[in-house]
């Protein structure tokens, strides 16, 4: 753990501590059952056409340590890293979620990037979700699925990291200033043998590419 790391057990409900601002995030412990979320879980995994591309860091190309799948509406496209990725069909269980979220949160969601951790050894690495697409206060809905990892957000100004373990059937909300005080990764964890799967939700204003 990072020294100056403080853990939340999200075991307690949807309440999430005074670090991480109720404006910006919310927790809801159990957004689908315990078996709706193994289902899809499954789905997920063995259906979803799953890609592992490379992106460039530090004028280097590297794949990247998990595998992914882009899905939305045909006028999504999401640039980052510089790539452009192009939107697959959203299969029907993810347009029945989309169409939950959206109105659930009130949102426009039109894509979401779902990423497959096969095990502890692959990883996401710090960074915000703030490209320009997105907008100035985008809505990120995080639906996990699977083994439990530990979710890091570390604020920007005051390097403060707050552990969030993601728990099978979650959604953590990210909205308004977030992506611009906050940053996030979910790191390796050796001992982690199960996949996860994640899925972020969020609208692509494609007039701002």
């Amino acid at each position: 753990m990072d020294g100056n790391s403080k853990v939340f057990n999200t075991d307690t409900g949807n309440l999430l501590p005074d670090e991480l601002p109720a404006d910006m995030f919310h927790y809801q412990l159990q957004a689908l059952s315990a078996d709706k979320a193994t289902q899809l879980y499954h789905y997920l995994r063995d259906n979803l056409a799953w890609q592992q591309p490379s992106i460039h860091v530090f004028g280097k190309w590297h794949p990247i340590p998990r595998l992914q799948a882009y899905i939305g509406d045909p006028d999504s496209a999401y640039e980052y890293s510089k790539q452009v990725f192009s939107p697959m069909p959203w299969p029907e269980p993810l347009a029945r979620m989309r169409e939950r979220l959206n109105n659930q949160l009130g949102c426009k969601f039109n894509a979401v990037l779902v990423n497959y951790y096969r095990n502890g050894l692959d990883s996401m690495g710090w960074h915000a979700d703030d490209e320009p697409e997105l907008g100035a206060q985008p809505t990120i809905a995080s639906l996990s699925l699977g083994a439990l990892r530990k979710f890091k957000l570390r604020h920007k100004h005051s390097r403060v990291v707050t552990d969030v373990p993601l728990r099978h059937g979650s959604l953590l909300i990210m909205k308004g200033h977030s992506q611009q005080h906050f940053e996030h990764s979910l790191p390796k964890q050796r001992k982690v043998t199960q996949g996860r799967i994640n899925l972020t939700f969020r609208h692509i204003d494609a007039s701002l590419l």
